[in-house]
């Protein structure tokens, strides 16, 4: 259960930042009057100058959508929804002053921008980082976080390239993962950490997660729990509704096929508009991915994937998979398809596999279907 504690600013605040190693007080951020030993480039730039807009007080904010789900779009997000979001998340996480959070998402996004609002709002030390697959290879071996949101990948970078991190971890009051699924090896790899671990559910127009599970641990759950202040429901394609503070009290409407447990809790089952028809029948993509990642860790394959329809003239539309890296033998597909079989329909199995050296990325560290596809 997510605990429902008010949350109330504290007075004192720490009187710099950290980013790429150098040290920024805030008053010269806010007055953007830099030391002219301190060079910055132009990341730097971009999250000091966001910085500066906050402490002083700019009400609107424009923030680029990832475009993982669609043609990316820029959205003007206000102050006051930010903070409503930024404080919600200090609450479900029991965020104090004087934490300390690590910073490793693009800043120029969401997940990245709202961890930025959580250390000005929460009054938290903020360790800033430009966002690579392995975040603690860049700061410094005796540092140690309180919290810290990044992508799954970037977790799973972090456990299997220094796995002597484990420990610092583990003293952690939560890590967040969010942008991207979790793979079943990442899933299973969570449970042997300490530290509480959460998927997020959330997006540029939510200002952010406004749900959570657990990943690990007694508590370790399948569904996503919202706090009581967001309101859920669903719509006439069984998409989730969502109105909160976030969304100004109006509905918003998500293309996310969901399992609505109660006002509160759902399943995520996929998005709409990965739903294909191939010869008559429809068939989820996303629940193709869980058994393709479930099979492929089963027969110890270590690859990035992803399901995709073509055109096709018999069928409308035929399903594939695409796999980073070389070509499995014709055994090893042969055994994947059979596996495959053990949770999967005969529809549900693609017809082919297709195979790319590196699946693109979008901006945010997704993997990009579309732009996958088209590499074919």
């Amino acid at each position: 259960m997510l605990p429902d504690t008010h949350y109330v600013l504290p007075n004192p605040m720490p009187d710099h930042l950290l980013l790429n190693g150098k040290k920024f007080f805030l008053d010269e951020i806010q007055h953007y009057s830099f030391r002219e030993s301190i060079p910055i480039d132009g990341y730097e730039a971009k999250t000091l100058e966001f910085c500066k807009n906050w402490l002083q007080g700019v009400q609107e904010y424009a923030v680029q959508t990832s475009g993982s789900t669609g043609t990316p779009k820029l959205l003007e997000l206000s102050r006051d929804r930010m903070e409503a979001s930024a404080k919600r998340t200090l609450r479900i996480f029991d965020l104090q002053p004087e934490d300390r959070v690590l910073v490793c998402m693009n800043t120029e996004y969401i997940a990245g921008m709202m961890m930025l609002v959580r250390g000005l709002v929460g009054r938290l030390h903020m360790t800033i980082v430009e966002p690579i697959g392995n975040p603690l290879a860049s700061v410094d071996p005796d540092a140690e976080f309180d919290f810290i949101a990044m992508v799954p990948l970037q977790l799973q970078a972090i456990l299997e390239q220094t796995p002597e991190k484990v420990a610092k971890l583990n003293h952690m009051k939560a890590i967040l993962l969010g942008g991207a699924a979790i793979s079943k090896t990442l899933e299973e790899a969570v449970q042997t950490l300490e530290v509480p671990v959460y998927q997020s559910y959330g997006m540029t127009e939510t200002i952010s997660h406004i749900a959570v599970r657990r990943l690990n641990g007694s508590e370790r759950t399948d569904h996503y729990t919202a706090p009581p202040e967001v309101t859920l429901g669903q719509d006439e394609r069984g998409c989730l509704t969502i109105s909160a503070e976030v969304t100004g009290g109006e509905t918003l409407i998500t293309n996310d096929l969901v399992e609505l447990l109660n006002n509160t809790s759902f399943r995520w089952l996929g998005r709409a508009d990965n739903t294909i028809n191939s010869g008559g029948v429809k068939v989820q993509l996303e629940k193709v991915e869980a058994a393709l990642g479930e099979a492929l860790a089963d027969l110890g394959i270590t690859r990035r994937y992803f399901a995709a329809a073509l055109p096709d003239e018999t069928l409308g539309e035929r399903l594939i998979a695409v796999l980073e890296g070389s070509p499995l033998t014709d055994v090893e597909e042969t055994n994947l398809k059979g596996k495959l079989t053990e949770s999967l329909s005969k529809y549900e199995i693609p017809k082919q596999f297709g195979y790319l050296p590196r699946l693109p990325e979008t901006a945010t560290g997704k993997i990009d279907r579309r732009g996958g596809l088209t590499l074919l």
